[in-house]
């Protein structure tokens, strides 16, 4: 050690210039004797925090950070993220630090500051920021088939540029778009069940956001029917279910007792149905097979299985035929085969079998429609019968009292034979409800003919029409449903309209007055499907939620009671 650095070691540094050499020697001596000091250590250089990544996070923390800086001791007390500490500290190198953020209870910017008890303490101001919490408001539309395929818009606030999933109860919706910060769409996929569930969103950097019970599966597929005071549906499934009257056996669960079902109920013996069609008081359905079932009241031996046996449970239709469709009327049922040829059974004593001959005896068994017309489609009335041809030309057999075979004349004969409805109009389908038809354009242009007491026909009348006449409005409709003395249908934009008898609020307009022109249904739902029954009528959303209004002194309206509906109102599922 030089004389100087040791003189600097007891802060003698001056003295050369101050004692002179006799005196310098001395001090000298004296530092020596005394023994010295080592060389003056330099303090170690404070640390810096310079960022934070990722540098921004939920306020739930967990975000896995990497802190970088300089001059990092290799013991770190503790890092503050405002004002919570990080957890899982980790020194990797004198430049960084990892771990995993603590939780905040708001949202902003928070200065980063790690703690050394050797080093002093180093400070990144705003350096990390916790972002609002993701949530989850709502999902329009509520509900869609089970079956998956419903496009949904889901409101929200805070949604961030990457959402990494949003799931529908335990499945994964599908396509995700976000849309902005307060909307994301997407599809939803099959689920295993019908039932509502939570919609939840998922980010990794504003945590996830939870809509309790805002969306529900439904487990309706396409096929409803009303019948006089029932009413049936399939699941996406094929499985039937029905609810309301069931006095006749025509729900199908192996009973007839009251109280009758006010929600759906199992048709009994699990059979997969690829449709179904209701009568007055009996049922019918075809499976994917074309073989065809039917249940409830068999008076005229309507049920096709050689008897006049009520049957509380669905019983095969004998004949062995396969059938493309079937149709039931209220005492009498029809089938068309693959090749367009129609068969009818039941009740005919009017001629609504078309077989030639009327008679006041039952035909429990299908029976060939004469004529030797091909159709592609029918429909069956009260006592009449009526079916389409390829070229769209209607004919019509059976009862004619009121004009609802569309001759152009009122009679009371028995045409037990098909005969042209006149007007010379091609209608794509038909419909026949008590004693009224009414046809649909390809154009989506409605037409009516026959009894029109209570405005039934929609042509602003209360007047008997034995010619198809237009339904007033100008409306352009995707499909026509009627039985009773009403008629429904739906618009190309999924709108309901029904007019007719509304004593019952079938109308769905929530008044009960009749309405001799459309009146639109209430409550702005957007259907895929209307069927009428007798005093109420039921409807399918585009979602697949099914919906009834009118009477319901039954349960046929399937929401738990017996109380009157004016306006659509959900049926309970299964």
């Amino acid at each position: 050690m030089s004389i100087t650095t040791r003189l600097d070691c007891f802060g003698l540094r001056g003295l050369p210039s101050m004692l002179g050499a006799r005196r310098l020697v001395g001090a000298v001596l004296w530092a020596a004797a005394v023994g010295g000091c080592s060389e003056r250590t330099s303090p170690p250089p404070l640390p810096t925090v310079s960022s934070v990544s990722p540098t921004n996070g939920p306020l739930a923390g967990g975000t896995a950070v990497t802190i970088t800086g300089a001059n990092i001791p290799a013991v770190v007390d503790s890092v503050r993220f405002g004002t919570g500490r990080l957890g899982g500290l980790v020194r990797v190198s004198a430049i960084q630090l990892t771990g995993t953020t603590p939780t905040s209870a708001t949202a902003g910017a928070v200065d980063v500051v790690a703690f050394t008890s050797s080093a002093g303490n180093a400070s990144c101001p705003s350096c990390y920021t916790y972002n609002p919490l993701v949530t989850v408001s709502g999902v329009s539309p509520a509900g869609g088939r089970v079956s998956g395929g419903t496009t949904v818009t889901i409101a929200g606030t805070n949604f961030p540029a990457t959402v990494d999933s949003v799931r529908v109860g335990t499945v994964r919706l599908g396509s995700v778009v976000r849309v902005s910060t307060t909307q994301l769409t997407g599809a939803t996929a099959a689920a295993s069940r019908a039932g509502t569930v939570d919609v939840v969103v998922y980010t990794t950097s504003q945590g996830s956001g939870t809509c309790a019970g805002c969306f529900t599966y439904n487990p309706w597929g396409t096929s409803l029917t009303a019948g006089n005071s029932h009413t049936c549906a399939l699941t996406v499934t094929g499985a039937a279910y029905c609810w309301g009257n069931r006095f006749s056996g025509q729900v199908g669960d192996g009973s007839t007792a009251f109280p009758y079902p006010s929600t759906p109920v199992p048709v009994a013996g699990g059979i997969t149905f690829a449709s179904l069609a209701a009568g007055l008081w009996h049922t019918c359905g075809l499976t994917g097979a074309g073989a065809a079932y039917c249940w409830g009241d068999n008076t005229y031996g309507q049920l096709g299985d050689e008897s006049t046996t009520q049957r509380t449970t669905p019983v095969a239709v004998r004949g062995g035929i396969a059938f493309e469709s079937l149709v039931a009327g209220y005492g009498h049922t029809c089938g068309l085969t693959l090749t367009g040829a129609a068969y009818c059974w039941g009740g005919n004593y009017i001629g609504q079998l078309g077989i030639g001959a009327s008679d006041t005896l039952p035909h429990p068994a299908p029976m060939a429609v004469v004529g030797g017309l091909r159709f592609v489609s029918l429909t069956a009335g009260a006592i009449h019968t009526c079916g389409l041809i390829s070229s769209g030309a209607a004919y019509c057999w059976g009862d004619n009292y009121e004009g609802e075979l569309g001759l152009g004349s009122y009679d009371s004969l028995a045409h037990t034979a098909p005969v042209a409805v006149g007007g010379g109009f091609a209608f794509s389908s038909l419909v026949a409800a008590q004693n009224f038809t009414c046809g649909l354009t390809s154009t989506g242009v409605a037409h009516c003919w026959g009894w029109n007491t209570d405005g039934e026909l929609g042509d602003g009348s209360t007047t008997n029409g034995d010619l198809p006449g237009a339904v007033a409005g100008g409306l352009i409709f995707a499909s026509l449903t009627a039985r009773g003395q009403h008629t429904c249908g739906v618009s190309t934009a999924g709108v309901g309209y029904c007019w007719g008898d509304n004593y019952y609020g079938q109308v769905g307009d929530s008044a009960t007055v009749y309405r001799s022109t459309p009146a639109a249904v209430a409550g702005g739902l957007a259907f895929a499907t209307l069927a009428a029954g007798q005093d109420h009528t039921c409807g399918l959303t585009v979602a697949g939620a099914a919906y009834c209004w009118g009477g319901n002194y039954a349960g046929q309206v399937g929401d738990g009671s017996n109380t009157q509906r004016h306006t659509p109102t959900a049926v309970v599922n299964p």
